[in-house]
């Protein structure tokens, strides 16, 4: 009998020692989503600065770049829980929105500097 309770004993405590390691490395992986979806607003924030230097050339590419950095906020909206990662979606989504509304009202060259100002912020807030 004694060997019965030093089993649960021992099933319990691996238990109660691995919970924690388990909820570290679902913060480390959140981390790393936000970060890889950082990494693609800043590739789309990229193909936005292209895009806007070529807007006589393709006037579409500007929306398709904002598109992208929109759903990929969307992506890191729903998984981020840090206060830090919200503040920075939220100003990139307002920057975004500048952009897609200067292009709306014929500016065929927005200023797209607050875009990538907050693209870093977001980055830095992601990393783990």
């Amino acid at each position: 009998m004694a060997s019965g309770r030093r089993r649960i004993a021992i099933a319990v405590a691996t238990v109660a020692l691995a919970a924690p390691l388990a909820v570290g490395c679902s913060a480390v992986d959140k981390a790393l989503d936000c970060v890889h979806t950082a990494d693609d607003v800043a590739e789309s924030a990229t193909d936005l600065q292209r895009a806007v230097e070529k807007a006589g050339d393709d006037p579409l590419a500007a929306d398709e770049a904002l598109d992208a950095i929109e759903k990929n906020l969307g992506e890191i909206g729903d998984k981020a829980d840090d206060a830090d990662v919200g503040k920075a979606v939220d100003h990139l989504q307002k920057a975004v929105g500048n952009v897609r509304d200067s292009i709306k009202s014929g500016d065929s060259t927005p200023d797209v500097s607050p875009v990538v100002d907050a693209t870093g912020e977001l980055t830095k807030a992601c990393k783990p």
